[in-house]
């Protein structure tokens, strides 16, 4: 028997229902797809560097990114970092680079 999933809702004010509650959406910086926050890395530009906020604690302006290399691509051939962070000079992508390429090699082994 074919069991059909209920639509997720959206809310007003930017929330969408999501397992029975409604959760926040944001937008990813490589594919302009809006999603929930859950299903998003939160990044935030630390003195030049943009560093992966894996607890979602740290201060400052946030990005957020699906986390796979395609939409890092996206994102860097865009030039959308430093839009989001609204800073004018280059940023490291290091540390981000690594972040999602170990999730990347963690799903496929």
């Amino acid at each position: 028997m074919w069991r059909v999933r209920p639509v997720p809702q959206m809310h007003p004010h930017g929330k969408l229902e999501y397992g029975g509650q409604a959760a926040p959406l944001r937008t990813c910086v490589g594919c302009r797809v809006r999603t929930v926050s859950s299903e998003l890395l939160r990044l935030v530009a630390v003195e030049g560097v943009i560093v992966p906020d894996l607890r979602r604690r740290l201060p400052g302006r946030g990005a957020s990114l699906h986390p796979t290399p395609r939409c890092l691509e996206l994102a860097e051939r865009r030039r959308a970092f430093p839009r989001a962070f609204r800073v004018t000079e280059t940023l490291d992508l290091s540390l981000v680079r690594s972040h999602v390429e170990e999730l990347q090699a963690e799903r496929i082994g």
